[in-house]
């Protein structure tokens, strides 16, 4: 069986956790824009769109980003790091954003109001670990979606879990309703990625 690669199946593969990045690169915040607007077409939970962004440039901020994220040196020497945030408030926007579904056609008012309705009793009501759970499942969609763009852009990614969130929220002064998620660093790589094998599909799968 023969098969050609598309595009989207190249940068799938040739997107890899880079560590290693020049340092001294500047990326044009309308270029960070830009990817981030793209992102933005991800799916999230009744299109609540939890995800927020803080994008850190400054090479101040960066060293006191670096013991917050366990000294891992990507921080200080990528061209910035994105802080995928969630908002717990998230539903405080279903008005906003099922109006616009509206006015763009997307469905009636009816089934809009039935959305807002849902959407704010459904959110608000929840746990805030529950909750929590919606908006980490979100974030993870966006933030694929933002290493895909980034090397399609001829940029490089890695994706930290691991960092002290508690200590970013407050450094950072994230409002009450703002927790952090993933950091991505992003840049231009000085050393290839290391590759990394894969379990075969079929030992995962199952049909019923």
């Amino acid at each position: 069986m023969i098969s050609t690669q598309t595009e989207l199946q190249r940068i799938m593969n040739d997107r890899k956790s880079v560590r290693k990045y020049k340092e001294g690169v500047t990326i044009p915040q309308e270029n960070l824009m830009e990817l981030v607007r793209l992102a933005t077409t991800a799916p999230s939970s009744s299109n609540m769109q939890p995800w927020r962004f803080l994008i850190i440039q400054d090479e101040e901020a960066k060293k006191e980003l670096l013991p917050i994220a366990f000294n891992q040196e990507q921080i200080v020497q990528s061209s910035a790091t994105i802080a995928v945030l969630g908002d717990l408030k998230m539903y405080e926007n279903a008005q906003a954003i099922y109006d616009a579904n509206v006015e763009q056609g997307f469905m009636t008012r009816e089934i809009a109001d039935n959305m807002i309705k849902n959407s704010v009793n459904l959110y608000a009501g929840l746990p805030e670990e529950a909750l929590k759970n919606v908006i980490q499942f979100d974030a993870g969609l966006i933030s694929m979606q933002i290493m895909l763009l980034a090397k399609e852009m001829g940029y490089d990614t890695v994706p930290m879990g691991g960092f002290n969130k508690q200590q970013f929220a407050e450094h950072f002064n994230l409002p009450e309703n703002e927790f952090p998620v993933l950091l991505i660093s992003i840049g231009e790589a000085a050393a290839p990625a290391y590759g990394s094998s894969r379990i075969p599909a079929e030992q995962l799968t199952r049909f019923i």
